[in-house]
């Protein structure tokens, strides 16, 4: 019984590794300076935009990682873009992000910030922020918060419904 098990192990590992690559090659992440990023920080419309500034390896980002795609899923058809920023390394982004974004199933959409001098564009975000994550901002044209810290899905539900127009739309 061991012996077939390892010949069942050596002739599925390659179908599921191939399943794994094909899925990850679906799955769009563009890799942007901070240049190429500032525009999503600044849109002039009526949509609420959450940026959330995340990385695979921290704990409190992956915790709320859930309340962010709820959040995505709820307000879907709504004047609301959910927008995760991860700061993994860039070269992170095949064997660590993309498979992280499919095991969890993330919908909303996701960039990688691939600039290595955050010392330039963390003030630019928001001059209280010190750098840590997970951080988020909440912007509706000049209606602008900024949060340090790790949110339950109630805390952000409120923060969404305090931009009112979205209870309008």
């Amino acid at each position: 019984m061991g012996r077939l098990f390892i010949v069942s192990l050596l002739v599925l590992l390659p179908i599921i590794i191939y399943s794994q690559e094909q899925e990850s090659e679906k799955v769009n992440v563009p890799v942007l300076d901070y240049n190429a990023f500032e525009p999503y920080l600044n849109q002039k419309n009526d949509t609420l935009y959450i940026i959330n500034f995340w990385a695979t390896w921290c704990a409190p980002c992956i915790k709320e990682l859930p309340y962010f795609q709820r959040i995505h899923d709820e307000y879907l058809n709504r004047k609301v873009k959910v927008l995760l920023v991860s700061l993994d390394f860039e070269r992170q982004l095949e064997n660590r992000v993309k498979p992280f974004i499919i095991k969890n199933s993330l919908t909303p959409q996701v960039i990688l910030l691939s600039d290595p001098d955050a010392n330039k564009w963390i003030d630019k975000v928001d001059s209280s922020w010190s750098g840590a994550i997970p951080a988020t901002v909440f912007y509706r044209n000049d209606k602008r918060l900024f949060f340090e810290q790790e949110f339950t899905y109630e805390e952000l539900e409120e923060i969404v419904k305090s931009f009112t127009e979205i209870n309008q739309n």
